[in-house]
This record gives C-alpha cells, sequence and structure tokens, in this order.
C-alpha cells in the first residue's frame, strides 16, 4: 500500500507525544483510516475461520463467535487485540456518521462520537481478545445508540 504521508509523519521530530499522529490524522484523515482498516493477523485469523472481514456490524458479530484459538499464543494476543480494536474502529467511522479517528495527547487513536463521546477501541479490542470482553459488536451496539 502506498501512503504518502506515513515518511513524512515518521520523521516528524514532534516534542509532544502523539503530535504526529493529531498532524496525520488533521491532514490525511483518509490515509490514516486506511492504515487503521489493514487489520493483517485478525484478517488472517478470521479467514482462517472461514470469515472474511467486509467492514460490516454484522462481521463484528462473527467475529464474537470465533474460537478464541490465539489465546494460545501468549505474546500475539496483544497484537490481534490491536487489530481487533483498530478493526471495530474502522466499522464504526464507516457506518456511523460523525465518527471519526482522533489522537489522544499521548498518541492513543481513538474513536470520537458525533455526540462528543470517545471511545478507545484498542483497549476494548486488547480486552476482546484476551478474555472476550467486551464483546465487539457490544462496543459497537453502545457507539450506535451515542
Amino acid at each position: 500500500m502506498n501512503i504518502p504521508f506515513l515518511a513524512n509523519w515518521l520523521n516528524r521530530h514532534e516534542t509532544e507525544q502523539g503530535a504526529g499522529l493529531a498532524a496525520a490524522l488533521a491532514d490525511h484523515p483518509e490515509g490514516v483510516a486506511e492504515l487503521f482498516s489493514e487489520c493483517e493477523m485478525l484478517r488472517a485469523q478470521a479467514r482462517a475461520a472461514g470469515l472474511e472481514l467486509d467492514q460490516t456490524p454484522a462481521s463484528l458479530e462473527a467475529l464474537d463467535q470465533l474460537m478464541p484459538r490465539w489465546r494460545r499464543d501468549p505474546e500475539a494476543v496483544p497484537w490481534l487485540g490491536s487489530d481487533a480494536g483498530f478493526y471495530l474502529g474502522t466499522v464504526i467511522v464507516r457506518t456511523l456518521r460523525g465518527a471519526a479517528w482522533q489522537s489522544w495527547p499521548n498518541g492513543r487513536p481513538v474513536i470520537r462520537l458525533a455526540s462528543g463521546r470517545e471511545l478507545d477501541v484498542v483497549e476494548s479490542g486488547v480486552s476482546w481478545a484476551m478474555t472476550g470482553s467486551p464483546e465487539l459488536s457490544q462496543v459497537y451496539a453502545e457507539a450506535a445508540e451515542g
């Protein structure tokens, strides 16, 4: 994938942690959203289970039903959880009007809903990968309510 701003973003010498992500989101929101939507590890796990992720709320429900075989590999869980969080965020941004990626001052990407509420989808994804809770579809349903 060719994302022109990525090299510049990675090479920024910002003093405030997270300023690079905030600037990238401000300057190239579509590119950042595309980067966050890749989720290769999660997509590979889903594909192995016969599931294609189509960036819909129904795919979140299908992910919730997968057997969590990845929990056997403690090194993979945080990576898969981050992917799950980015995928959850991708579905929210693409399906809920007014939702967008934002950056907290510490550089952590979050979703800001139209209501102004912020969701730490990466934290939700990691928790889901580790314990199965909260279910990704439940986080989406709560986001849809505002």
